[in-house]
């Protein structure tokens, strides 16, 4: 049996409305290192997006790094696969591949070529158990991006071109595995029916227009580690193809659900036992309304000061995120909102405001008369009234008048 932990999408570096998760991904990091032992885990699989952007700080390099050391130190029989994503640049990841493989850490940043054939000997690491058994061949595959798809005159050339990569790959497994080892595939992409968080995820391959279906993934592969959507679900069906999402919300919108890594039992052949391992939320992200809906500003104030908050170090201080209802521009706004955040445990990054009217532009009103014909007030005037359901008050007015005056 052969035990091991997946996990993704860390994006170490990460900052939310410019405020740094620095603290949260070291609880993680710290947490995974305590869950690796506990468990007594023979691998762990980190399935792409490492780092937040593909030049991250040396911060966030050194956060890497020193847990890679880590862990080796508690569990130096630990065989560890790290595969660039979508979000990390491969030449970067590569660069201390060398030294990482000398001490049993494989990292494989991007396909690398040898007199334009793919090495694929970097991309078939051996896992083996605590006695040193190997038990299992993972077919370390990163992110692909267009320029390393072979070419096709295929309907679907992307898809086609992932496939028979992937292909190709299968068949370098089964030339290493032997008496009934198992196989494990990484892939850091875009399933079909993957469910995506809107703010911080987004379709890739290919403009954005592919999924790649699940027959990538041939059925005598016992498991297969995605990385790129944060949120941990299966792949249809296939409780064997899975995302184990990210460890921490990366986005107001992730809020909602667990966070937790995979541990991955597997025996001879194909048998696998799949438990989640839910990780503690260091920080929480409160959305007030709790929902997508928005809500008036003394609504919003009233539920902001009937939180119920406990007493944290500062560092553990809820992140909030306001989404206030108006009809009419709010100069004080902010002031307002403010004055009650300064006495609360928490830490103000968003305000999201919505207004009474439509918000559409003229384009999408029935005008009578071309845009041309109308002189600058009627625009003013107009999208005002369109934007806030009400029209323009007079002072307002007034100042726009000022305004045009002064530019003609």
């Amino acid at each position: 049996m052969l035990r091991l932990i997946h996990t993704a999408d860390w994006h170490l570096g990460h900052t939310l409305h410019g405020v740094s998760r620095h603290t949260e991904h070291q609880q993680f990091l710290n947490w995974l290192l305590a869950e690796l032992l506990d468990k007594q885990a023979d691998a762990l699989i980190v399935a792409g997006d490492i780092f937040d952007s593909a030049n991250p700080s040396a911060q966030a390099q050194a956060q890497l790094y020193e847990f890679l050391v880590s862990a080796k130190k508690q569990q130096a029989a630990l065989d560890i696969i790290l595969v660039g994503g979508n979000h990390d640049s491969a030449t970067r990841l590569d660069a201390p591949s060398s030294i990482l493989n000398a001490l049993g850490v494989y990292m494989v940043g991007g396909l690398r070529r040898d007199n334009q054939a793919i090495d694929w000997r970097r991309l078939i690491v051996p896992l083996t158990n605590a006695q040193g058994e190997i038990k299992a061949w993972c077919g370390a595959m990163p992110f692909l991006r267009n320029a390393d798809l072979p070419n096709s005159e295929d309907d679907d050339p992307l898809v086609t071109g992932v496939k028979s990569l992937y292909d190709e790959l299968f068949t370098q497994l089964q030339n290493h595995a032997q008496h009934g080892e198992s196989l494990i595939m990484t892939g850091h992409c875009y399933m079909v029916n993957g469910n995506v968080s809107e703010l911080s995820e987004r379709k890739i391959l290919g403009g954005n227009q592919h999924a790649l279906p699940v027959e990538l993934f041939p059925k005598a592969i016992a498991y297969v580690a995605l990385g790129h959507l944060h949120l941990a679900q299966t792949v249809g069906a296939n409780e064997h193809i899975r995302y184990s999402g990210s460890p921490i919300p990366l986005s107001f919108d992730e809020s909602h659900y667990v966070h937790s890594v995979l541990q991955v039992e597997v025996t001879a052949g194909q048998d696998v036992v799949i438990t989640k391992l839910k990780i503690p939320r260091v920080v929480e992200l409160l959305r007030i309304p709790n929902s997508k809906e928005f809500a008036t500003l003394s609504n919003v104030l009233a539920q902001l000061e009937s939180l119920d908050l406990a007493d944290l170090p500062e560092a553990q201080h809820p992140f909030v995120e306001l989404r206030i209802k108006l009809d009419k521009p709010e100069p004080s706004l902010r002031q307002q909102i403010e004055e009650v955040i300064s006495v609360l445990p928490v830490r103000l990054l968003k305000i999201t405001t919505a207004y009474t009217g439509n918000d559409n532009s003229l384009a999408d009103l029935q005008i009578e008369q071309r845009l041309e014909e109308l002189q600058p007030l009627d625009v003013f005037q107009r999208c005002y009234q369109t934007k806030y359901d009400t029209p323009a008050p007079d002072d307002l007015t007034a100042l726009f008048n000022e305004l045009l005056e002064g530019i003609e």
